[in-house]
């Protein structure tokens, strides 16, 4: 089985557990530790040669007001998160994930991941949900503490399937939701509901979303989504009914099969919009046409190649 090198799936750092619950360990990590900034939707970034990276900050240079949050380790190299407002003079140099993904290191796309879905977490349960009173953040902030139950809270990940469905001879069915951008296209998604497994998920799924039955499942990877805070479970289902494919007409308004000789035609005339760069699903897209060379041997044209500024600039809203 070759498992997808998923974008948002790649990371070096130590999350150091044993770490968190030493405090006075923690206090030294922190005196000479790389800290990102992180707003509760933007990064502090800065640019080398054009191109966009975190920006790390000592901690002295950490804003007044604020929560301090530890991510881990590279090598003995402490990372810290810290959450706050924006820091005055900076707002041009704050970018979002979706922003920045693509161009991040294995460091750097680790550690934004972490940052963003933890730092939303933080930011959106500031009271317990058992007797309603204030929490605090405990264990370098992997958890948050109840201040009058003492009930540890941990953060929540909700996993979510992603398929890419294909038929007999090897074509890929795509499907658009209403709510996105003409021409954009995707795969078939959604939440894994209560007393459901992986496979039942992507069976029902693609059941609901495109009216075709699933008759074989192959698991392809995972990776963190914290968009707030999924975990999306690639799979690929080989469907026997190509002829009933049909949008669910709710969600999923139209969609189209491809094979790769197409999928190429409709980027280039500007009818097929693909997703970005740090989506399983353009992962899944880019494995299946990668599979098969060209007759003659050669290269088959990059998507990258063909697509144009505006497209993707329309992914990244």
């Amino acid at each position: 089985m070759k498992i997808l090198n998923l974008p948002l799936a790649r990371s070096r750092v130590d999350r150091a557990e044993h770490l968190r619950s030493d405090p006075i360990a923690l206090e030294a990590l922190w005196e000479r530790a790389r800290v990102l900034h992180f707003d509760g939707e933007k990064f502090l970034t800065t640019a080398t040669d054009g191109v966009r990276g975190l920006r790390y900050l000592k901690n002295f240079e950490a804003p007044d007001n604020g929560e301090e949050f530890f991510l881990g380790l590279d090598g003995n190299q402490p990372y810290f998160l810290f959450m706050s407002a924006q820091i005055a003079g900076e707002e041009e140099n704050y970018k979002t994930l979706r922003e920045i993904g693509g161009l991040l290191d294995d460091l750097q796309i680790g550690l934004a991941v972490h940052s963003q879905g933890l730092g939303n977490w933080h930011r959106k349960h500031p009271r317990c949900s058992s007797c309603g009173a204030p929490t605090a953040a405990a264990l370098g902030g992997s958890i948050r503490e109840c201040s009058q139950c003492a009930v540890q809270h941990y953060p929540r990940t909700d996993p979510a399937i992603i398929v890419l469905v294909k038929d007999s001879h090897d074509r890929i069915l795509l499907g658009r939701q209403k709510v996105w951008p003409e021409h954009r296209f995707s795969t078939f998604a959604g939440f894994v509901e209560t007393g459901e497994s992986f496979e039942q998920c992507v069976s029902r799924e693609v059941a609901e979303e495109a009216g075709v039955l699933v008759s074989d499942v192959r698991y392809l990877g995972s990776q963190p989504w914290p968009f707030p805070a999924s975990l999306m479970i690639a799979f690929e289902a080989t469907i026997l009914d190509p002829e009933n494919a049909r949008p669910d007409g709710e969600e999923i308004e139209e969609i189209r099969w491809f094979d790769r000789d197409s999928i190429i035609e409709e980027i280039q005339v500007g009818e097929l919009l693909l997703p970005p760069k740090i989506s399983v699903a353009r992962a899944m897209i880019q494995s299946w046409y990668d599979l098969v060379p060209l007759a003659d041997g050669s290269a088959r044209p990059t998507f990258e190649s063909i697509e144009t500024p505006h497209t993707l600039e329309s992914w990244r809203k």
